[in-house]
């Protein structure tokens, strides 16, 4: 279904879940509070898988449905709201201390680690499924 949306989508997914356990069981070591440690990166972890795919779906609305009078409003609304309910939901896990905010915060670092890696990760899964053809973008910018 993600790819649906986006053909990189279900990678940056992967990757941000990646990223995760990766955080998870390095950093659950040298914490005290393994419980609000674990629990504040595995919402900014959701936040963020949350994030990479309403900016796919946004983006995809965009282009496929509105002109690009309109594209260019609703996606500039689109992420004004998304930045409203991410500020509610770090908020709202400030108040009940429900899990440690720094984590949180951590966690969303996950979907900016996640892009950043997607061309290595493609070029390791080509390699991994056969499609050694396809040349990546700086084979192609030196020919």
């Amino acid at each position: 279904m993600l790819k649906r949306i986006n053909d990189a989508l279900p990678g940056l997914v992967f990757g941000i879940v990646f990223y995760g356990i990766v955080v998870q069981l390095i950093g659950v070591w040298f914490v005290t509070d393994k419980i609000s440690y674990s629990i504040g990166l595995w919402y900014g972890i959701a936040i963020a898988v949350g994030i990479a795919v309403n900016i796919a779906t946004v983006i995809y609305d965009a282009t496929a449905i509105y002109g690009q009078k309109d594209a260019n409003r609703r996606i500039v609304a689109k992420s004004l709201l998304r930045y409203i309910v991410v500020a509610v939901l770090l908020f709202i896990l400030g108040l009940f201390d429900f899990g440690n905010l720094i984590m949180a915060f951590v966690g969303m670092l996950g979907l900016k680690i996640s892009a950043y890696l997607q061309p290595l990760f493609m070029k390791v899964t080509d390699r991994f499924s056969g499609r050694s053809d396809a040349s990546s973008a700086g084979e192609m910018e030196t020919e």
